[in-house]
């Protein structure tokens, strides 16, 4: 059965051009478009579609009104179209904050000059959302809380998917002194990465590193917003920066960012030849040949398994690597392919994963 997707964009030409691009799946099925927020909820709630895709700027409603009162409604799994810029950055996070799954940058230069490949990535994406059959919906719509108010997030968890059993605390939360915590994710990541890292304290005593799937122009922005969010301190990575406890370095988009011995951090040009920039597996790597078994890894929701590969170097000597449950994830591709390489010690609820880290690093 073809995937039904709701297009809603005020502008005819880019409402036409994505309908063109979708329509031209024979796995995908356009059911209705609509031109502003208003439409996109009456739409939603008559045609129940499987995906909608979603434009921030529009009349009468704008795109995350409309993907709240969506959530609220008649949940159904969102793609945001954003502007490639810091004000882009900052309502498509703010989108995600409402519900929506993931987000695509609004260009139309790549529509005109790259068609197959926009062609491929759209069609992935709105595929592999569907796929996915957002259990999470109304975990992923729901707020983020301030510092203030994080511990209330454990009695909200989603109960673990059956085929996954959660591991015990007792059987994984290992005390040492670790030298830095590394987390990798990417559908999913940014909401996620929020939930854990609003409730790790301010005397976290491990740096942290974080390897989020995220345009060049958003990760400054989404730095700043996880700043502003948590008791640790969030800064976008810089080459020759060093870890510090209690302070997270985000990987800038478009590039790579490894670590050496001497706990600084190094940002190299993005690989074309590498499907992600920056790239879960490389970082993990580099954390592997640096502090062998006193690192603790953490991959979390998204698509592909970009992560198993450097998953593997790190137990291979003898660090800890976590994975988020099935139940809790937007796309359980990125932690699967770690738990069904038999390389996760631990798999816990997304909620539970800040409380699980701040324990085994006491």
């Amino acid at each position: 059965m073809a995937v039904k997707v709701l297009v809603v964009d005020d502008s005819g030409f880019f409402r036409r051009r994505v309908s063109e691009i979708l329509s031209s799946d024979s796995g995908i099925e356009v059911v209705g478009t609509a031109t502003n927020g208003r439409e996109a909820i009456d739409q939603a709630m008559a045609l129940k579609p499987d995906v909608i895709t979603m434009d921030y700027e529009m009349p009468m409603m704008d795109g995350i009104t409309a993907v709240r009162n969506i959530m609220q409604r008649c949940p159904t799994p969102v793609l945001m179209f954003s502007s490639l810029t810091h004000e882009g950055a900052r309502v498509t996070l703010d989108a995600l904050d409402a519900g929506a799954v993931d987000f695509l940058p609004k260009n139309f230069e790549d529509i005109s000059r790259n068609p197959a490949k926009v062609k491929q990535l759209l069609c992935e994406k709105i595929l592999s959302i569907a796929r996915s059959n957002r259990r999470t919906t109304n975990f992923s719509a729901a707020p983020v809380a301030a510092p203030a108010s994080v511990s209330s997030h454990a009695s909200t968890a989603p109960s673990p998917s059956p085929r996954v059993p959660v591991t015990p605390p007792s059987a994984s939360v290992r005390r040492k002194a670790y030298r830095l915590v590394a987390i990798g994710t990417s559908t999913g990541g940014p909401v996620a990465l929020q939930r854990v890292l609003t409730q790790l304290p301010a005397n976290f005593p491990a740096p942290i590193v974080l390897i989020q799937h995220m345009p060049a122009a958003f990760t400054k922005a989404f730095a700043e917003r996880l700043n502003s969010l948590c008791r640790i301190n969030v800064k976008e990575a810089e080459d020759g920066d060093l870890l510090r406890p209690g302070v997270a370095l985000l990987a800038p988009g478009g590039k790579q960012m490894m670590i050496d011995g001497r706990g600084q951090i190094k940002i190299l040009p993005g690989d074309e030849r590498l499907n992600y920039k920056p790239c879960v597996d490389i970082t993990f790597g580099s954390a592997a040949k640096a502090y062998a078994d006193k690192v603790l890894a953490v991959v979390l929701t998204g698509m592909g398994a970009d992560g198993r590969d450097g998953a593997r170097m790190l137990k291979e000597v003898g660090s800890q690597v976590w994975a988020q449950d099935e139940a809790s994830c937007v796309i359980y591709g990125m932690p699967m392919a770690v738990v069904k390489a038999n390389l996760a010690d631990a798999v816990y609820p997304l909620d539970d994963i800040g409380r699980h880290l701040a324990e085994a690093c006491s």
